[in-house]
């Protein structure tokens, strides 16, 4: 996770305005813990980095989180936690509170941020404006440097994100201690998330490529994975009164699901090979579409899963996509027969409209957050829990 924390204002003042009478006490890094998803009961050590110098870390700008933008090499702190512990009561100087991560960060570092000065003009002056800070402190790099098994959520805008710097200055020729706030600000505070899948040595990655049809199919929420189908057979079946189209798609029951929960949505759309933008896939022509409202029809095409059991009596979750009007187009041989594509994502761009008429780029929001989110379903080969086109029809 990168991000900037900033004084409250310009030109900034410390207590004692004097730079040489300013002492460190600590600095510490407080992030406002959320959740976790995953194992909280395994360690994770946490490092916190200077961002580089020739980083261009902008607040204006939207950074992707399949893609690592940034450099950092100066280790400024670390800390070795359990994300449980993370909601238990915190008791610091002017600072009690719950649902904190606290990493204290090295004194040099702190003594630096006291050797600036609010005077513009002035070599170690950070404070007299955004830009002059930004030149001396671009921001932190957080990360997660151990095997932990889970994801830790923070709000950066939350009241319990800050830099905390306690230190003692000379007041009426006596020494005071203080505690002044760095915060978050989403106008001008820059922040980026960096997240890296791991899939070496899992089942998903001997699941990975081949023709033949998997018996499992592992989808896993942005930045995640998605399963290629195929529906070889629809289009030589000939035209009938389709009632009912249905693609059912059914858990796989596993104890880890309590700790692993799955996305919150999935999501079906088609890739096709006509379309010459970045955006190869547009979604299934008939059967999904904007409502009076603008929102896009996701509960009745099926996006959201009801509950069911399997042949074991677990609790499983079961999709049942309608794709009744897409399917019928294919029997009357007035639409392709795509491949279709079916992920969790978060967000989507990709194209909207009925080939061959004119298509408009649509950005869906699909679920509400990255990252969480990963579950096994049946595949095309499975031999009980079998992923599967369920048609109702009457001939003609």
């Amino acid at each position: 996770m990168f991000l900037e924390l900033k004084p409250l204002f310009y030109p900034w003042y410390f207590a004692n305005s004097k730079p040489d009478s300013l002492y460190i006490d600590s600095v510490v890094l407080v992030l406002n813990y959320i959740e976790t998803y995953g194992d909280t009961t395994t360690p994770q050590t946490i490092n916190v980095y200077e961002l580089d110098q020739s980083n261009n870390f902008r607040s204006d700008t939207s950074y992707l989180i399949r893609k690592d933008y940034f450099t950092y090499s100066s280790l400024l702190g670390s800390r070795t936690i359990t994300p449980s512990m993370l909601n238990d009561s915190i008791k610091a100087y002017k600072d009690t509170t719950v649902n904190q991560l606290r990493i204290r960060l090295d004194n040099t570092f702190g003594q630096r941020l006291l050797s600036y000065d609010s005077v513009s003009t002035s070599v170690n002056g950070a404070y007299a404006n955004d830009s002059a800070f930004r030149s001396k402190f671009k921001g932190f790099a957080i990360r997660s440097m151990s095997s932990g098994n889970a994801v830790m959520g923070f709000d950066l805008t939350g009241a319990n994100t800050k830099l905390a710097i306690y230190y003692r200055y000379n007041k009426n020729v006596q020494i005071d201690t203080t505690v002044t706030y760095f915060s978050f600000s989403g106008n001008f505070c820059a922040a980026a998330n960096y997240i890296q899948r791991d899939y070496v040595g899992t089942p998903l990655e001997t699941a990975l490529g081949g023709a033949a049809p998997d018996p499992v199919v592992y989808i896993q929420n942005t930045p995640g994975t998605f399963a290629k189908l195929k529906i070889p057979d629809l289009n030589v079946i000939n035209n009938r009164l389709i009632h009912r189209a249905e693609l059912i798609v059914e858990q796989l029951y596993d104890i880890s699901d309590s700790t692993f929960y799955s996305p919150g949505l999935l999501y079906l759309d088609a890739s096709d090979p006509t379309i010459t933008s970045p955006y190869k896939f547009r979604t299934i022509p008939y059967d999904l579409s904007f409502t009076a409202s603008g929102a896009l029809n996701l509960g009745e095409f099926g996006c959201a899963p009801v509950i069911s059991t399997d042949g074991a009596g677990n609790k499983i979750r079961v999709w049942k996509f309608n794709i009744s009007r897409y399917v019928q187009h294919v029997l009357t041989r007035t639409q392709s027969l795509y491949d279709l594509r079916l992920f969790a994502p978060f967000s989507i761009n990709e194209k909207y409209g009925i080939p061959p008429g004119t298509d408009v780029t649509a950005t869906i929001f699909v679920n509400t957050t990255t990252t969480k989110g990963r579950i096994r379903v049946g595949g095309g080969n499975h031999p009980s829990q079998k992923m599967r086109l369920r048609l109702v029809y009457s001939k003609l």
